[in-house]
């Protein structure tokens, strides 16, 4: 009997497979949950999936999402990463995701916690489950993250608008939004 899931990701395998391990599962790694956040960016006005056709290329043309090395990069790097064709090639997409490194260092060498502290705030610590019978119940803005995107703003992030940061909260297990019936709900 095939798993029921969530009707986003429909019957493509990598979605799926991204679904049934990644999504919503709660990632405190504050590398990771950077590398999410830049990815988000570079969905905005495009689909997730074509965002992790291409994860891996995203991963070797930002250094493996390491933010000390992109922290580095400069306009020789954006050049580089322009003529990359495995990638979404949106200048204010990867200055922005430049600049997010540069951030993700501050919050990690001044706030309590770093960068991970920074963004678990924004739901007190814990996921928020929330109890959708339908896809049609899922938001796609949330107070939390009106807050948080106003908060990674400041801190100087881009890209990083209240639509983009619920996907990224969901994504990243802060909040649960599997829909009844989902195997993974709950």
């Amino acid at each position: 009997m095939p798993l029921t899931r969530c009707s986003w990701c429909g019957d493509d395998p990598l979605y799926a497979a991204y679904h049934d391990a990644e999504w919503g599962v709660p990632e405190r790694d504050p590398r990771a949950l950077w590398e999410l956040l830049s990815l988000e960016g570079f969905q905005a006005g495009l689909a997730w999936i074509t965002i992790l056709r291409k994860r891996e290329a995203f991963r070797a043309g930002f250094a493996g999402f390491d933010p000390e090395a992109v922290a580095g990069f400069g306009e020789a790097e954006v050049e580089r990463l322009l003529g990359d064709p495995g990638i979404v090639r949106h200048r204010g997409k990867i200055e922005a995701t430049i600049d997010g490194a540069r951030a993700w260092l501050r919050l990690e060498e001044g706030h309590p916690g770093g960068f991970s502290a920074f963004v678990w705030e924004a739901v007190d610590g814990r996921p928020l489950v929330r109890r959708p019978k339908t896809m049609a119940e899922v938001p796609a803005v949330t107070p939390e993250a009106e807050a948080l995107s106003k908060r990674l703003k400041k801190a100087g992030f881009r890209f990083v608008g209240p639509t983009i940061v619920y996907a990224f909260m969901q994504a990243a297990g802060l909040v649960d939004d599997h829909v009844e019936g989902c195997f993974r709900r709950g």
